[in-house]
């Protein structure tokens, strides 16, 4: 373990050129900035576990992903998740042998933010492959918040339809005791389904979580703190069950274009379904498609990040920065 943090430090790089703002800047940032190639470098000899027809099962609709990303991005933070792991385990161990106690073993929590579009689900499932395939990790769950959203019919009586995906439209008690089980160790765990074709939560079907060594739990705001409460009571935040957190980032005017390329990609396959709430979306013409898409993202998307999800990034412990290819061209990795 010492030595693999060792390894770990002798990698950071100092910027070779810095004005004296610039690194006043980065010595009071919580963050180390590394660029893709200097990431890369930390992925050692972490060997390839996924193969290129795994990663298109992998990839998200419009999303770029191939075994360079994964050798580059994501092998170092499988490395590096891996070592958080180990070390939380040990604690864990060491902790129960303090206080005397049999505790079974304590699920470690990864979660992942970010906006609509930017690529949350890829990220989380390649990294459940990757991690997965560690030593001594071989359950390794996902979950999306996206089951826990209150449904269709609760969200139109109550007039959220439009705020669908802000917080208000979650429903946070039901989330909060679904990760308080898992990480309390219990079994056979149920979180609500989703369906992206009827637009609602599923009535009667359950993913069930059995106490994995890992849990990924991806969603647009799973970042955000609680209103905090006057009298001082405890009403944990969501993140508070999670061991390490990552927030997925792209800029808002890239996010618009992948947002209105998956509406077009859709328009032409799933909207054509008759079953598909957005049915009503597939006999528009293309001019009025990325017209629709366009306004969806401003009215709806575009305000929830600005409202609820950026101001969460500087929370995360690891910020994945995305340019337009969809490829991370910048890691941000909090200082311990």
């Amino acid at each position: 373990m010492t030595k693999e943090r060792h390894a770990l430090k002798r990698a950071v790089r100092p910027a070779t050129t810095a004005t004296p703002d610039d690194t006043e800047s980065e010595s009071l940032s919580p963050y180390r900035h590394f660029s893709r190639t200097e990431w890369a470098a930390l992925r050692e000899n972490t060997p390839d576990t996924v193969t290129s027809g795994e990663i298109a099962r992998m990839r998200s609709l419009n999303d770029r992903l191939d075994l360079t990303e994964v050798d580059d991005i994501y092998l170092p933070l499988s490395r590096l998740l891996a070592l958080h792991v180990a070390a939380s385990q040990e604690l864990f161990h060491g902790r129960s042998r303090f206080l005397g106690t049999s505790d079974g073993k304590m699920p470690y929590i990864i979660g992942i933010a970010g906006s609509v579009a930017v690529g949350k689900s890829t990220t989380a499932r390649v990294l459940q492959a990757l991690l997965a395939a560690w030593p001594d990790m071989p359950k390794v769950d996902l979950v999306t918040t996206d089951g826990f959203l209150f449904p269709k019919s609760v969200l139109e009586r109550e007039r959220l339809m439009e705020r669908k995906g802000f917080p208000e439209s979650y429903d946070l008690p039901t989330m909060r005791r679904f990760l308080h089980d898992v990480k309390a160790g219990k079994r056979h765990v149920a979180a609500p389904v989703y369906s992206h074709l009827f637009y609602d939560v599923m009535p009667g079907e359950h993913v069930v979580v059995d106490q994995p060594d890992i849990l990924i739990f991806e969603g647009l705001n799973v970042l955000q703190p609680a209103r905090l409460p006057r009298d001082g009571k405890a009403i944990p935040f969501v993140s508070d069950f999670f061991d390490f957190s990552i927030y997925v980032d792209a800029d808002e005017a890239i996010l618009q274009r992948w947002y209105v390329d998956r509406f077009m990609t859709l328009r032409q396959t799933t909207f054509r379904d008759p079953r598909s709430h957005f049915h009503k979306y597939a006999s528009l013409t293309e001019e009025e498609a990325v017209a629709t898409a366009t306004s969806i993202w401003t009215r709806i998307n575009l305000v929830n990040l600005r409202e609820n999800i950026l101001p969460t990034r500087q929370r995360a412990d690891l910020i994945l920065r995305k340019g337009e290819s969809h490829l991370v061209e910048e890691v941000m990795l909090r200082k311990l």
